[in-house]
Order: C-alpha cells, then structure tokens, then sequence
C-alpha cells in the first residue's frame, strides 16, 4: 500500500430530496439489515465550489498544539457537572447517519453504534441513570455551534480534535485514532488516493476535516485540481456516489469503513490522509465536566468496555486492529 502521510495539525447540483431518502434508506439493506442512517435532509442542498487536491498538507500545519492534551481526569463534580445533575439531564449530542457509529436501526427506532455506547456509557457514569441521558441528532457541520449555544451539553460524533477546534470548544481525552480515507465506487478504475480525486468531482461533509483538507483557502496542494460538492452529513455523500453526482467521498477511515460495509458497490482506496484523533466536545468553562468525562473514558477502556464495543460494531469493517485505534500520546 502507497500511504502518504500528513504531519498533524488543526487539522452539485443532486436529484430530489425525495429521491436521496429513498435511496438512503436502500443503503441499509445493502449492509446486511444492520441499522440505517436517517434520510440525508443536506444532500438537496449541497453546494459545489473548485479545490485543489489536498494530499501533501492541510490547514495550520504550523500550528502546535497538543491534540493530546486536556485537564487531568476526575471523579469529583464540579459546578458544571452540578448544574447539569440540577436541571435533571445530560443533553449529548450524536450521529444518526453513520453506519457502526451512530445509526437509527429502523427494526427499533433507537440510534447505536460504537459511539453511542460510549455516549451512554458517559451519561451513565455522570447522571447515575441512563434515563436521564438524551440523545440528541447533531448535524456534522453544528458540533461547535451546538455545544456553544447550549443545545447539548457534550459531542459524541467521531469529532476530530485540532487547534482550531480547541480555541472554540473543550475536548476530552482523545478516545479513537484516524486518518481521512476516500471511497469510490466499485467501478471506480482509481487504483490510489491520487488517481481517486485528481481532477474529480470530491465530496465532504460541511465543517469536516476533509472539507478542511480539501479546502484550498486552507492549505490544500495546488497540483491537481478537483471538484469539492459540500453536503451538510457525510451520509449525504454516500447517496451522491449511488446517483453518480459525486466520483469520489472523502471522510475518516472509520466512517469510510462504515459506508463500505453499508453499500457494498462502493470500496475504500489506498492511501490515507492526516493521522488525526477524535474526542468529546464541551464548553471551554466546563473544566469540571471535561474532567469528569476523561475519567469515565479511561475506566470505559480499563473495564474493557471500549473493546467490546469495538468487537460489536466496527472490528468486522476496520482496517486494522483495536490496538491500532486506541490513541496513545506521541
């Protein structure tokens, strides 16, 4: 495998909107009757703009903070975690559309997946109730705006921690490593990550790290041009590669590995992008609650809660070992 590595920094016109929820819902059957992402609501409105190819550099390489670091972890409730025990919820903010990591399984109506688990595990361990955690859909590009208006109180959705996002919003411990990947369709003679989006139409997620790495105001190689068509959820992209919109998806590998295991007429290609992690999002004044959730992620991987999670749901469609993905600081 040719892999070609970033340093780590801060990291279209469609059919209906009827159409893409058809075709949305087709794509669960295609990953064996597992749980289906909602309909894609982003997809009618995505926008198309021109990018270069972006596989040598992303945004504020420069930058140099520590995507690793965050206040010491702790049982003990603060104010924050008081003020939330007060009005008798914690309010988390999740996916709905990515399959193996948060999903609405149309058999039951619930949303699952590995970071749900770890989204309840945390609500849990705070509340002391699991009825007094709720689960809220958060679009891709609305985790910052949400967690800082107030609309949840933390994100659990594959949320990559970079010095950008760290001056908006707190983040736990990291908790899952990465990389972006791109998928094409099975048909797709694209043989590696060059020959997947060099002069071709790309989609990404609004407010994902891919649209920032594909971005050309923030970094992206000047080489190869490609087409960037922007969706609001990642799910969104999947529909455009199945309507033939799109030549290509870029997004992290654990959702790449998702959408590959929900359609199978689709593959990931050699080659990764920017080794990143994700972690929870939270209000930068809530230090207590930060605290709090590192302490709940790092008995939920001490009780081997986090491998089981990962043997249900992702271990079948990843790329390589649990080992591999648990972040460990460099």
């Amino acid at each position: 495998m040719r892999t070609r590595t970033l340093t780590r920094g801060t990291t279209v016109p469609t059919r209906s909107a009827a159409a893409l929820a058809v075709l949305a819902a087709c794509a669960a059957v295609l990953g064996g009757g597992g749980p289906s992402g909602a309909a894609p609501a982003g997809a009618a409105a995505a926008t198309t703009a021109t990018a270069p190819q972006a596989v040598q550099q992303s945004q504020d390489q420069s930058d140099s903070c520590d995507i690793y670091g965050s206040v010491p972890p702790s049982s003990v409730d603060g104010p924050a975690v008081k003020a939330i025990k007060g009005k008798r919820s914690l309010v988390i903010g999740v996916d709905q559309n990515s399959y193996r990591w948060g999903a609405r399984n149309p058999n039951t109506g619930q949303i699952e997946g590995f970071d749900i688990d770890l989204a309840r595990a945390i609500g849990t361990a705070i509340m002391g109730d699991p009825d007094k955690v709720v689960l809220k859909p958060v679009a891709t590009a609305d985790r910052v705006d949400a967690v800082q208006k107030g609309r949840v109180d933390l994100i659990v959705r594959t949320m990559t921690v970079n010095c950008k996002r760290m001056e908006q919003v707190a983040f736990s411990k990291p908790y899952f490593s990465i990389s972006q990947r791109v998928l094409v369709p099975k048909t797709s003679p694209a043989k590696n990550l060059d020959e997947a989006i060099g002069g071709k139409n790309v989609c990404v997620a609004k407010g994902s790290t891919a649209a920032d790495v594909m971005d050309p105001a923030k970094g992206a190689k000047k080489d190869a041009r490609a087409q960037l068509t922007v969706v609001e959820n990642q799910l969104d992209c999947l529909v455009l590669m199945q309507l033939g919109k799109v030549d290509a998806t870029m997004t992290d590998d654990g959702l790449a590995a998702g959408q590959a295991a929900q359609d199978q007429t689709v593959r990931i290609v050699d080659g990764d992008v920017q080794p990143e992690v994700i972690g929870v999002a939270m209000l930068k004044t809530s230090p207590d609650l930060t605290a709090r959730v590192n302490q709940v992620l790092a008995d939920y991987h001490a009780s081997g809660d986090w491998g089981r999670s990962y043997d249900r749901w992702l271990k079948p469609y990843m790329l390589n070992d649990a080992e591999r993905y648990w972040p460990v600081p460099h």
